[in-house]
């Protein structure tokens, strides 16, 4: 075990500096200062190593900066610029040829901005590390960041982007659908955004999010449908004007069947009431799913269960491809329903219907919510005859997109 060097007279300057590190308020320069001035009183190292609460191996490396340095010993030094930090070498002295021989360990798992120069790497520390051993080198996966991160990669996270061919009509179609709503509401018209929210697993499964709760409740391992009470459906119609949303849970297919019948449901509980005499309605759908502007049984039913029973005018306005988040229900009511029941298990349907009735807004959102437990067939045929009998205009502006089916008959109340 090495002695403690022997510790010179301090100046009286020198103790008045020390005196004054003191009340320095970093750590490295307030130990230094206790103990050249403990030394400095006689005491033993072993003692006041005890009472600062620092080793004997630091005492003799300050005594011996000390006497190296003088004074200035109790700041760190400041290296100067391009100098290497006091403290070992660096792995890349050490083994030469190690940043080249991981450069070439990620040349066939490189990708990468051209144009900005970031890169990111595919692989993992571990087996980089694992890799370079095989050829000679040791360095742990901490090594192995650091190097990344001074070559210039970094940990990166998919992001998306605006697809670069995208439909060139998109955006004449939002100044249409806008011109659309303005013009209904104007009239004091029903303006309603309708689509089918993300299919739900009824049982005890995770549902992502987090509750305040003191123990946290246990779920299946799994989200097996097999072992699912059912898959829940739910297609929401939310009125833009009265910031009150529909929800119709079905049990069956999302089909184009199921979403007209939660419209004329919508229309026969709430907007028969909210818009008395209203004879036209404009509904904002999607552009695929049950209620596609290319699907023809969605047009069919939209013409029986919609217009010819209620002698309604419908004008639906399809989003473009990819712009669904842009329809309301999405941002507006489905959004808030899934920040509702976040973290909760939807164990039964009266749970989801429960949260769903719940789900309030401080901008006055309510909600409504009905069980469908009907049975929906898929792949509906629809044949060309049946086409022909709608009655279908389509609008001068994108009429792939937006059309008008008026009643083909005087209404008829019954289902």
């Amino acid at each position: 075990m090495g002695q403690t060097p022997p510790l010179r007279a301090l100046t009286a300057e020198e103790i008045q500096q020390l005196q004054a590190g003191l009340r320095s308020p970093k750590a490295f320069t307030l130990r230094r200062c206790q103990i050249l001035l403990a030394h400095a009183q006689g005491l033993r190292p072993s003692q006041f190593a005890e009472i600062i609460g620092c080793t004997l191996a630091t005492v003799r490396n300050v005594i011996g900066d000390f006497h190296e340095r003088g004074i200035t010993c109790v700041h760190r030094e400041r290296p100067q610029e391009g100098a290497l930090p006091r403290g070992r070498p660096r792995i890349e002295e050490k083994q030469p040829g190690i940043t080249a021989a991981l450069e070439r360990l990620l040349t066939d798992d490189i990708a990468g901005d051209p144009m900005t120069e970031k890169r990111w790497v595919r692989v993992t520390l571990t087996r980089l590390s694992k890799q370079l051993k095989e050829q000679g080198y040791r360095a742990v996966e901490k090594t192995v960041r650091r190097m990344l991160k001074q070559m210039g990669f970094s940990m990166k996270a998919n992001r998306k982007r605006q697809v670069r061919s995208r439909c060139p009509e998109r955006d004449e179609q939002f100044h249409y659908i806008a011109s659309q709503k303005q013009a209904f509401a104007a009239l004091g018209l029903p303006v309603i955004s309708v689509d089918t929210k993300k299919k739900e697993l009824i049982g005890p499964f995770r549902n992502h999010g987090k509750v305040w709760c003191r123990d946290a409740e246990e779920v299946d391992e799994h989200d097996f449908p097999s072992a699912a009470e059912c898959l829940a459906v739910p297609f929401g119609v939310y009125d833009v004007a009265r910031n009150v949303g529909c929800v119709t849970v079905g049990v069956s297919h999302n089909t184009p069947e199921f979403a007209a019948k939660a419209i004329a449901r919508w229309w026969e509980t709430e907007g028969l009431v909210a818009y008395p005499g209203a004879g036209r309605l404009l509904v904002l759908a999607d552009g695929g799913g049950g209620n596609g502007n290319r699907c023809r049984a969605w047009k069919l039913n939209l013409q029986e269960r919609l217009c010819d029973r209620f002698g309604l005018e419908v004008t639906v306005c399809h989003y473009p491809p990819g712009c669904s988040k842009w329809n309301p229900v999405e941002h507006r009511l489905f959004s808030e329903i899934s920040k509702n029941w976040a973290g909760t298990p939807l164990r039964t349907l009266e749970i989801m219907l429960g949260y769903i009735r719940g789900t309030t807004t401080t901008t006055g959102l309510t909600v409504k919510a009905h069980l469908d437990e009907g049975i929906y067939r898929k792949g509906q045929k629809v044949t060309t005859e049946d086409v022909k009998k709608l009655n279908l205009e389509p609008h001068v502006m994108h009429p792939r997109w937006n059309y008008t089916i008026r009643p083909a008959q005087q209404p008829s109340l019954t289902p």
